[in-house]
């Protein structure tokens, strides 16, 4: 079994002991993996994108108001450092085509024009070679925090880190080293962003 199939097994029960198996069961009457011409395109943009992404990608084309045939689904499938946020998982034309773009807002950030804002030495600070993969928003659509892949590290970080991005207050923090490392950080977890209300 790879390592999403272990995330999506494990999600499913944790889900199913919170009581809100409805939610999931939703999910995935309807769910099903990424076109093969989206997976192509998305490999093109992003050689270096892990295997384990695209077997989530495999299973589930994103729950981030994702809509199969009639059904849209919006479930939490993802979460991060921050107890208080979970995370919608995009679809493949998502991370493609982000509505927004990091690159159009975020130069004061990787330009480090301000001091008081902390951004993790690992991350680069040149603006025109920034490489991210935009796979993941929080429970507001991605207003408060932003899941990105970093394809540009500086000489400190390093190569498909995971970077969590948060807004008010403003913070660029690496959560892990790569994106298994991310999927076992969230299972070590216990899938600790799914609560037993009904946010």
């Amino acid at each position: 079994m790879n390592l999403a199939q272990k995330y999506v097994d494990g999600l499913k029960k944790a889900y199913y002991k919170k009581g809100r198996e409805k939610q999931w069961n939703n999910l995935e009457k309807v769910m099903h993996g990424a076109d093969k011409e989206d997976m192509e395109k998305l490999r093109g943009l992003y050689p270096d994108i892990p295997d384990s992404l695209l077997q989530l990608l495999e299973i589930v084309d994103g729950t981030y108001w994702r809509k199969y045939g009639e059904e849209e689904a919006a479930l939490y499938f993802l979460g991060s450092d921050l107890d208080a946020y979970p995370y919608y998982l995009l679809s493949a034309r998502q991370m493609m085509d982000p509505e927004e773009d990091f690159r159009e807002w975020g130069d004061y950030l990787i330009n480090r024009e301000f001091d008081d804002i902390p951004v993790d030495e690992g991350i680069c600070d040149d603006f025109d070679k920034l490489c991210w993969l935009h796979f993941s928003d929080c429970m507001n659509n991605g207003g408060t925090s932003q899941l990105f892949i970093d394809f540009s590290p500086s000489a400190k970080g390093k190569r498909g880190q995971v970077v969590r991005y948060l807004h008010d207050p403003d913070e660029l923090v690496i959560i892990a080293d790569s994106f298994d490392a991310y999927l076992q950080m969230l299972m070590d977890g216990e899938y600790d962003f799914i609560k037993g209300d009904t946010r």
